[in-house]
């Protein structure tokens, strides 16, 4: 008797990842393992997505409306057939044997609820300087917290189907943090395992207006769940990172010292510099080894504008929980049903 070979439904959320698509969906039709489907998901996206995914000859799935990668991905997993379930975001580019090593790694983990992937250090598109510096910092903080995590890392997640089911789907209500909440869920009954046998080239944000806001929001989101928790999750949310922002802000905020206080009013920015520096040194080293001095620098100042944003974000957040009693209760009340689409 032939055993049986699990079958995979590869679920892709899409927004507005036209210029993508040309990359991430022929990598996904090309997977060797023999039982795969892809259900790509668009999110009422206003570019040429849903044309690209038909070009390639992947069929289009619609929500019902705009409603964020929660609605999507829900969308997705009701209509899926698979054993086993693989979340990849559509600006993801996945090597071939991808499927494959997650079912292998899903068959000699039966305990784990969910195995996440890694994002490389190398962009999908070097489109500027700012997402050179946006993945490798995506990279190092997944390399340097493998193992047992309580994040769910979206971006590339393989889940067995039953236990998708068993926990329910993702909080429709949740645009930034929907992740986060839903690894909250899942870490109550099952390990969450994050491997760099999954692997994909990302499409970060590569313009850092924008890159700074989504920081500054899912920082300011996160503070009813660390309100609630009272401790720092487990993967690269540390406490070391968190003294990071906080002596970035600090350091930010004595920069007009020297005006009032001569050439020692210099010395508390600098100290907060390398305090920022110490709090993560490994990434620094890491950056310095595999690009060199020039862009080290240049990632130092995008990594404190970062941690500024996330600083920022956690005060608002702060505050906001503090005044507002629907803010506390955010993340409570469970996930909305999924929304019903025709077939």
């Amino acid at each position: 008797m032939t055993a049986h070979t699990p079958t995979v439904s590869v679920v892709v959320p899409n927004y507005n990842h036209a210029d993508s698509l040309p990359l991430t969906l022929p990598a996904l039709l090309a997977q060797t393992h023999p039982a795969t489907e892809i259900i790509f998901v668009d999110d009422r996206s206003t570019d040429d997505s849903v044309a690209v995914a038909e070009s390639l000859g992947v069929p289009v799935v619609h929500t019902p409306h705009n409603g964020g990668p929660a609605l999507a991905r829900n969308i997705g997993a009701a209509r899926a057939r698979g054993d086993v379930l693989l979340f990849v975001d559509s600006d993801v580019e996945l090597p071939p044997d991808t499927v494959t090593r997650a079912v292998r790694l899903l068959a000699a983990d039966p305990q784990a609820g969910a195995i996440c992937g890694i994002l490389d250090e190398v962009p999908l598109v070097r489109d500027s300087l700012v997402q050179e510096c946006r993945c490798l910092q995506a990279h190092w903080w997944r390399i340097s917290s493998l193992g047992d995590v309580s994040f769910l890392f979206t971006a590339i997640c393989a889940m067995p189907a039953r236990v998708f089911a068993e926990i329910g789907p993702f909080h429709e209500g949740l645009r930034q943090t929907e992740e986060v909440e839903y690894g909250e869920r899942l870490t109550g009954r099952y390990p969450i395992r994050l491997t760099d046998a999954l692997h994909g080239r990302h499409r970060d944000d590569d313009r850092l207006g924008p890159m700074l806001r989504k920081v500054f929001h899912r920082s300011r989101l996160r503070m009813p769940l660390y309100a609630h928790r009272r401790r720092a999750a487990q993967g690269f949310e540390t406490a070391s990172r968190m003294w990071a922002a906080v002596s970035a802000l600090l350091g930010t905020l004595a920069l007009p010292l020297p005006l009032l206080a001569g050439a020692l009013g210099v010395l508390p920015s600098v100290a907060a510099l390398l305090l920022f520096l110490a709090c993560d040194a490994g990434m620094y080293r890491f950056v310095a080894r595999r690009r060199g001095p020039a862009l080290l620098v240049a990632f130092v100042g995008v990594q404190w504008l970062i941690n500024l944003a996330i600083a920022a974000g956690a005060a608002a957040g702060a505050a906001q929980w503090l005044c507002s009693r629907s803010f506390r209760h955010l993340y409570e009340g469970g996930p909305r049903p999924t929304a019903q689409v025709p077939a």
